[in-house]
Formats: structure tokens, C-alpha cells, sequence
């Protein structure tokens, strides 16, 4: 793993925040809460999410990645690293801020879950109602 200047950003996705250290000078390794990118992730869609901001960019292999999340789930936190990485990569390089808003990797999803209301069986979900 690279050391010395990087770049930093969070992401965050429902309850999902990860935090993201982008390495200028590297050979292509993400790591991903210790464990190599691969290893991480459970399906190929969750890599092709995490890889997206780079294969956009062209800098697959010319970056390292250093990434922690905590929160959520799996693929929540794929969706943080996403958008992590896109921040610091704006940070690195302000010109392609443009490119990445126009893929829609900028924007934070702020959708999360709503909270569950007294009298009901979820947030919305009443009982069955009955006549007698």
C-alpha cells in the first residue's frame, strides 16, 4: 500500500459511512476495511459500483485506495465508497468534476429508512382492520 500524500473524502449511503484515502502515486490496490476489493465484496455488481468513478476516469491502475466503512449493509456501503471516492477525486483534480456530475456519482442518496410509528407494525403498515 502506498504511503505519503493522499486525498480524503467520506461517502455515506443510509447508515453506511466510509471513508475514503486516495493515493496518486499507485499501482491499482483498493482495500477495503483491510481485505483486497475481491475479497470484500459479495457480488460483481458491487465491484462494478466501487470501480465506476475510476473506469469513468481512466485511473483504474494508476491509483491505490484505502478505504474503512462502517454502518449499513454491504451494499449501502458500496454505494459510500462510490461516492467517496468520487469526492476525492475532485479534491485531486477539480476539472473532472464535470464528468462526474454528469454520471450522477456526486450526488448523495439520502434515502433512509423511516422510522417505525406507535400503533403501527412498521412506519406505515397498519393492523388489519376489522368491522366486529
Amino acid at each position: 500500500m502506498a504511503k505519503g500524500a493522499y486525498f480524503y473524502a467520506n461517502g455515506k449511503r443510509k447508515n453506511a459511512i466510509a471513508t475514503v484515502r486516495l493515493f496518486p502515486q499507485g499501482s491499482g490496490n483498493i482495500t477495503i476495511n483491510g481485505v483486497g476489493l475481491r475479497e470484500w465484496a459479495d457480488h460483481e455488481h458491487m465491484v462494478r459500483n466501487i470501480l465506476q468513478p475510476l473506469v469513468l476516469l481512466g485511473m483504474k491502475s494508476e491509483i491505490d485506495l484505502k478505504v474503512i466503512t462502517k454502518g449499513g449493509g454491504k451494499m449501502a456501503q458500496s454505494e459510500a465508497i462510490r461516492l467517496g471516492i468520487s469526492r476525492a477525486f475532485v479534491k485531486k483534480d477539480v476539472t473532472s468534476k464535470e464528468q462526474m456530475k454528469k454520471e450522477d456519482l456526486l450526488t448523495r442518496d439520502s434515502r433512509v429508512k423511516e422510522r417505525k410509528k406507535p400503533g403501527l407494525r412498521r412506519a406505515r403498515k397498519s393492523p388489519q382492520w376489522s368491522k366486529r
